[in-house]
């Protein structure tokens, strides 16, 4: 299919006006035969000195047939054994750079990790890139920023977005199964992050825009009817996931942050990405997305049983816990960076009385979210990760989870409003 950029950009009913970076995206089987083609036009004409970035396993995927359109194209290709988006990875596409005289424009060809490197030294250099995806793996792939695992922190660092994505349904739906399956633990982890935006907006009247909400909720409705789909091959299936996460990463540039796609269930994700508690981990980031999401839509279900009573009391209110920061970062200048994300107190913009007033469309937004079992079996429909012992995990892992992650980014979620409620203790269990 070929995405209609103009009608995402422009004047919106939320008031504001939404701009987008990418230029053209174009999603269908055989798209990459259309590159030399689509370089002609006037618009990205000018670059002349192109470099393409892959690893070996996407070079094989995809690299080789750009190659073979872009005869003598210079190549960046990373070894993909521990290969991650962080201090080393740059290092590492910074020695090969050396080699490379002149460029003017990078052609991304992989995953995640690719896109974030490619997207980091692509603002850096002040040039643009254009996008490949070889898997529909994450939602990632016309974001703003690189997420980037920087000297132990998990910093969305500023970046570019492609001007130009070109996926290929063919090369997707020959991705492995786990890809794809991190796409999808990624893209249903919208569900838990427009939760956390909506109760958000309902609190403290933060901003929302109700058509990108929209087109995040036809997304997911699109996705669950796809996944006997992808389990079977269907490409038709494939794209409608890997529009599913070019949505997403729409929504972003048209909020111009992560707000849309990245609540609870990715502070999470993001916080064993740290790896403060525990080890390194051999997991996707849409697996880790995908088990966040499964434990936190038990945790707001489960708080559902003391709303719809109204037996509960809240806290006048609740102070940032230093103790608990300083207790679990361990090395000081992760910890500092942690206390400096925390120096305003995001719950000081709720209020008590508000809350126990807004009880009612909370639950309803809540009950919008599949219940923890309903997503394990979407998961599993198609080989999905949805235990922490996946992950190498002890159940442990949940409480200790859901007390400190939400301090790891200045956004507020329903996870750290929960602290206010007096059965807290009880549901993050």
């Amino acid at each position: 299919m070929k995405i209609d950029i103009n009608k995402f950009k422009g004047r919106c009913s939320c008031g504001r006006t939404h701009d987008l970076v990418v230029e053209d995206m174009i999603l269908k089987e055989g798209a990459i035969k259309k590159l030399p083609e689509l370089l002609k036009r006037e618009r990205y004409a000018k670059y002349q000195k192109m470099v393409m970035v892959c690893d070996d396993n996407t070079y094989e995927a995809a690299g080789k047939k750009v190659e073979k359109l872009f005869p003598g194209i210079p190549v960046i290709q990373l070894n993909p054994e521990g290969l991650h988006a962080n201090e080393i990875g740059v290092e590492l596409f910074e020695t090969q750079m050396k080699h490379i005289k002149e460029i003017d424009c990078f052609i991304a060809v992989g995953s995640g990790t690719i896109h974030d490197i490619t997207r980091y030294h692509a603002y850096q250099m002040d040039i643009p890139f254009i996008s490949v995806p070889t898997a529909a793996s994450v939602d990632g792939y016309v974001s703003t920023v690189a997420a980037m695992s920087w000297y132990g922190f998990k910093k969305s660092m500023i970046a570019v977005s492609p001007i130009l994505v070109v996926a290929d349904t063919d090369i997707i739906a020959a991705a492995p199964m786990r890809l794809t399956a991190s796409g999808v633990g990624d893209l249903l982890g919208k569900y838990t992050a427009l939760a956390d935006w909506r109760i958000t907006n309902i609190l403290n009247g933060e901003y929302i825009c109700d058509r990108i909400c929209e087109m995040e909720d036809v997304a997911l409705e699109n996705l669950k009817e796809s996944l006997d789909g992808l389990n079977q091959g269907d490409k038709k299936a494939y794209e409608e996931l890997m529009y599913g996460l070019l949505l997403s990463g729409l929504a972003m540039q048209m909020t111009g942050h992560s707000r849309p796609a990245s609540g609870a269930e990715h502070h999470m994700a993001h916080f064993w990405e740290m790896a403060v508690i525990n080890e390194e981990i051999d997991a996707y980031h849409g697996e880790k997305v995908g088990v966040g999401l499964i434990l936190v839509s038990q945790i707001y279900h489960d708080a559902l049983k003391y709303l719809k009573t109204g037996n509960f009391k809240v806290k006048d209110s609740v102070d940032i816990e230093i103790d608990l920061i300083e207790k679990t970062f361990r090395k000081k200048d992760l910890c500092e960076s942690i206390k400096k994300t925390n120096v305003q107190n995001l719950l000081e913009s709720i209020k008590p009385d508000t809350l126990v007033r807004k009880t009612k469309e909370i639950v309803d937004i809540i009950e919008s979210i599949p219940t923890a079992q309903e997503i394990t079996d979407m998961l599993q429909k198609i080989q999905g990760v949805t235990r922490l012992k996946d992950l190498g995990f002890d159940a442990s892992m949940k409480e200790k989870t859901a007390r400190v992650a939400p301090y790891i980014r200045d956004r507020i979620t329903y996870l750290r409003i929960l602290k206010f409620y007096d059965f807290y203790d009880e549901v993050i269990k």
